[in-house]
């Protein structure tokens, strides 16, 4: 059973030695069949701001009675309705709140959707969209989410290489 509540306030929120909000995200991707390129193959679902303010990947806070990857999938389910398998961090990046002068570490994971759901949390809040790459890069506005989704392409076209390659 799915919980179909998001988590509020900030009772339970994990934060660096620095002081810094941790935050976790993934981006949500799937592959669309009969494409060989990565970038035409490759999708990968966003989220609206409720605020309006483009679009971004599924995030929020590492709370500490949870590991990451727990905190990754929340944030996934709640914010876009999806489930699916996390994979290997992309990696960490330091980043200016919009909202707060403060700064938050952002910690980011690919997950491969295996669900999409009819109702989750925040769907009166928040719209999702399937996206290309390319579409995904023009229309978020945070460079620590394009740098995120560079490195997932990266690693996705890679491991696509090496594994098509012939066995020696």
């Amino acid at each position: 059973m799915v919980c179909m509540v998001s988590r509020q306030g900030r009772q339970l929120q994990r934060y660096s030695k620095a002081g810094s909000r941790i935050v976790v995200g993934c981006i949500p991707y799937k592959f669309n069949r009969g494409y060989d390129d990565v970038g035409t193959s490759m999708e990968v679902l966003v989220v609206s701001s409720p605020k309006g303010n483009g679009l971004l990947f599924p995030k929020g806070g590492w709370e500490t009675d949870e590991t990451i990857e727990q905190a990754a999938l929340r944030e996934a389910l709640e914010e876009a309705g999806v489930q699916g398998n996390v994979e290997g961090k992309l990696g960490k990046w330091r980043y200016k709140s919009r909202t707060y002068d403060a700064y938050h570490e952002g910690i980011m994971f690919p997950m491969n959707v295996t669900q999409e759901l009819g109702d989750w949390p925040e769907m009166h809040l928040r719209e999702r969209k399937w996206v290309t790459v390319a579409e995904a890069k023009e229309g978020c506005q945070h460079p620590w989410m394009k740098e995120a989704l560079e490195r997932l392409v990266r690693r996705v076209s890679s491991s696509r290489r090496n594994s098509a390659a012939p066995a020696s």
